[in-house]
């Protein structure tokens, strides 16, 4: 595990629970701060390390997980994957399209198993809603943090927006037509709050919310598709939909339910169902596919184009917001 800050520690925990299984071997935590490795490696019985050299020596890893702030993704895990270690790198997987591209070109060179963390791909209420998808036409996505001092290196768009924005490019196959988005510095010099409006070719239309300077925390994705509106909890691993017979109620009705006190709808033509969801931690599920993916010599579930498409989208959201700063003079905000 290099990198046990706040999210690393995680990890840690996540690898220090599978090797307890007997799944897998922790050879230990590296973190430039030796009091920290120290502590995490004690709490997680493994053995810790203070520089990437000495970790590669000792340990010999056939893995490793990089939770290190994301502008030294590019140099951590390239050394990594150089030395035939398996890399899985947290989101955002790097600063820039041209870091991304490195990454990717060093692991296709040295023939090595890379996948981005992006984590809500592996929740179960995520992974229950893909075999309902048909023809999405229009999301709402919300996710509202109150704040935290981690991740605070990158802007609310590169730390949690992303997962949606990740999460919505692959239910569609469709390129980004346009984008509109305003964003604000509230308690940071980044951005801390954004609203983004995206248009595809496809015709689908898809609005996003996020913010780490919330009241309270919300992880929630509803979309519609022909004759049918469905609600997605992160938080919960929750999925209802709500169907609708084609002489039915029309969509807007259909949002209406779900914040109504009725439990069932009057009327036969909607029908509301809920998918099995088989509860389990995503982060535990995204280091087991990790795993599966090293022993195999597979494509991980999760592989780098997917971190540099979403990548890709936000740094174009972040484009934009600055454009409408400057139009609207709130630039001196920062």
């Amino acid at each position: 595990m290099i990198g046990v800050g706040a999210f690393g520690r995680n990890h840690a925990r996540v690898y220090h629970q599978l090797a307890t299984a007997g799944k897998v071997e922790f050879a230990g935590v590296c973190d430039s701060d030796a009091a920290r490795a120290a502590a995490v490696a004690r709490e997680f019985e493994t053995e810790a390390y203070s520089s990437l050299e000495e970790l590669l020596e000792s340990a010999k890893p056939q893995a490793v997980s990089v939770a290190v702030p994301t502008s030294a993704h590019l140099e951590v895990a390239r050394a990594f994957m150089q030395a035939g270690v398996d890399v899985l790198i947290e989101k955002p997987l790097a600063n820039s399209l041209e870091e991304a591209d490195e990454l990717i070109r060093v692991a296709q060179q040295q023939k090595r198993i890379a996948q981005v963390g992006q984590l809500e791909r592996f929740n179960p209420a995520v992974r229950a809603t893909v075999p309902l998808i048909t023809q999405p036409m229009f999301f709402e996505v919300h996710r509202l943090s109150v704040f935290t001092p981690r991740s605070l290196d990158v802007d609310v768009v590169l730390d949690l927006m992303i997962h949606d924005l990740d999460i919505v490019l692959s239910f569609l196959d469709s390129p980004v037509k346009e984008i509109r988005a305003v964003g604000l510095p509230i308690l940071t010099p980044k951005v801390d709050i954004a609203n983004v409006r995206m248009e595809f070719d496809s015709g689908c239309v898809a609005n996003f919310t996020a913010s780490r300077v919330s009241t309270e925390r919300v992880r929630k994705l509803r979309f519609f598709q022909p004759h049918q509106y469905i609600s997605v909890d992160y938080t919960r691993q929750d999925v209802v939909a709500f169907h609708v017979e084609a002489d039915g109620t029309d969509a807007a009705a259909l949002a209406a339910l779900e914040t109504s006190s009725a439990q069932h709808p009057s009327g036969p033509q909607i029908k509301i169902s809920k998918p099995e969801v088989r509860r389990e931690e995503p982060l535990e599920a995204e280091l087991v596919s990790f795993l599966e993916a090293v022993r195999t010599r597979q494509q991980p579930l999760v592989p780098l184009e997917d971190g540099r498409r979403a990548l890709s989208v936000a740094l174009d959201i972040l484009a934009r917001i600055r454009e409408h700063s400057r139009r609207l003079n709130l630039e001196k905000l920062r």
